[in-house]
């Protein structure tokens, strides 16, 4: 198929490593001569970017292809993400569906829609996702005011809770010099900032010459970039010589995503989790003392399997004690394949959803606390002028420490 002057529709499902993803796919496309328009503008082709991080994540892929097809038939319909990598024959049975790609092919879209219509039948396009080793870069501008920067993908851990290596492969990372270029490429298209993405963002060094500091202090010397920031990184991961340099530096943003999971010794161990909740402790009282007004984000799972009142009751009083700016909550939800299946200990769904709504009053609290210890203050805020009018959006303040309460501009 010729896929030049075709009218292209991106939608994408789960986190930012995902919009990295789908910006690259869209800017592959473009080279190729098609034109991106909005789902609802009557697409030729359709790329839909799914999630599998919950059966509730896959349950709105399913959903959201059905309707798609439905309101456009006749359009193609391409799937890719880790539910296409985790479910592919799945996907493929739904009448509609022209291509299912999985992680090693997701970023060749192009290529199968040109030869789409040489196969009688399709076949998903699935892999051995522990025999991936190469890296694909991913990082998106255009589409929104900051750039999300795939660094690192693939994760070693295996929680007992989630699928994510399933989907994803093992860890491995970006080389520096592709991390530079693609800094120099959205540095030049007007974007002033980048958040640093991944599975395990602290994890990257894996088949490079530098561990996750040594790429921060070199970015930290990008002068054409305004403001960097750490998306999520695990407790193990984020050490206290990477939150000294987050305190002194010119460009790294007081600001910390670090998930916790559970508030109890016990569900963490049932988790397979790599650190106690004292180690967690420990790392909100470092960054308070260097950075005592940074906003620091911990994500939470309500109702783990295991996860007996006791030790809910446990997790809440140990949340409660730390100086954080918000929860973010999340269900547990059964996934096949995971080790958690085998605990036996199962957490009724109307009470996982009081544990979820408590979490959540904590979390409220908290933001607003943390709201308040600002109120008649001045900040700097980034102002972004796009070239495409249309897409210009001013992005969200940023409450930095004094030593960096000085114009970025």
């Amino acid at each position: 198929m010729n896929i030049a002057g075709k009218k292209v529709a991106y939608i994408t499902l789960g986190c930012k490593l995902n919009f990295s993803e789908t910006s690259t796919i869209r800017h592959s496309l473009e080279k190729e001569g098609t034109e991106t328009v909005a789902d609802k503008e009557g697409a030729d082709i359709f790329v839909i970017n799914t999630c599998s991080v919950t059966d509730m994540a896959e349950k709105k892929g399913r959903q959201l292809i059905r309707k798609i097809i439905h309101h456009n038939p006749g359009a193609y319909i391409v799937v890719v993400g880790c539910y296409a990598q985790l479910r592919a024959k799945e996907i493929m049975a739904i009448d509609g569906v022209s291509l299912v790609l999985g992680a090693g092919e997701k970023f060749n879209v192009a290529h199968y829609l040109q030869h789409l219509e040489e196969q009688e039948k399709q076949e998903p396009h699935s892999c051995d996702i522990f025999q991936i080793s190469n890296f694909d870069l991913a990082y998106s501008f255009g589409d929104r005011t900051r750039c999300f920067l795939k660094i690192q993908d693939g994760c070693d851990y295996f929680c007992t809770y989630c699928t994510i290596p399933f989907a994803r492969g093992r860890s491995r990372s970006a080389s520096l010099p592709r991390i530079l270029d693609a800094l120099h490429e959205v540095a030049g298209k007007g974007i002033q900032e980048v958040i640093l993405t991944g599975v395990n963002t602290g994890d990257f060094g894996r088949g490079t010459d530098m561990n996750f500091l040594q790429l921060l202090q070199q970015l930290d010397r990008q002068e054409e970039i305004a403001r960097f920031r750490i998306s999520s990184i695990e407790p193990n991961l984020l050490t206290d010589e990477i939150i000294e340099f987050v305190a002194t530096s010119k460009r790294f943003m007081p600001h910390f995503h670090i998930p916790l999971q559970s508030g109890s010794d016990e569900v963490l161990k049932l988790m397979h989790r790599r650190y106690d909740r004292e180690l967690f402790a420990g790392k909100i009282r470092t960054i308070r003392h260097l950075l005592p007004d940074a906003f620091i984000g911990v994500d939470v799972i309500a109702g783990m399997r295991g996860e007996t009142e006791a030790c809910f009751e446990d997790a809440l009083r140990f949340i409660e004690t730390l100086d954080i700016s918000r929860l973010h909550v999340f269900p547990y939800s059964e996934r096949q394949g995971t080790k958690a299946l085998d605990i036996p200990l199962i957490v009724p769904q109307e009470e996982k959803h009081r544990r979820v709504n408590r979490l959540i009053s904590v979390s409220q609290k908290k933001l607003t606390a943390f709201y308040h210890r600002f109120e008649g203050e001045t900040h700097p805020v980034l102002l972004y002028q796009s070239k495409a009018p249309l897409r210009c959006r001013i992005s969200q303040p940023d409450y930095s420490h004094p030593a960096r309460k000085r114009a970025l501009l």
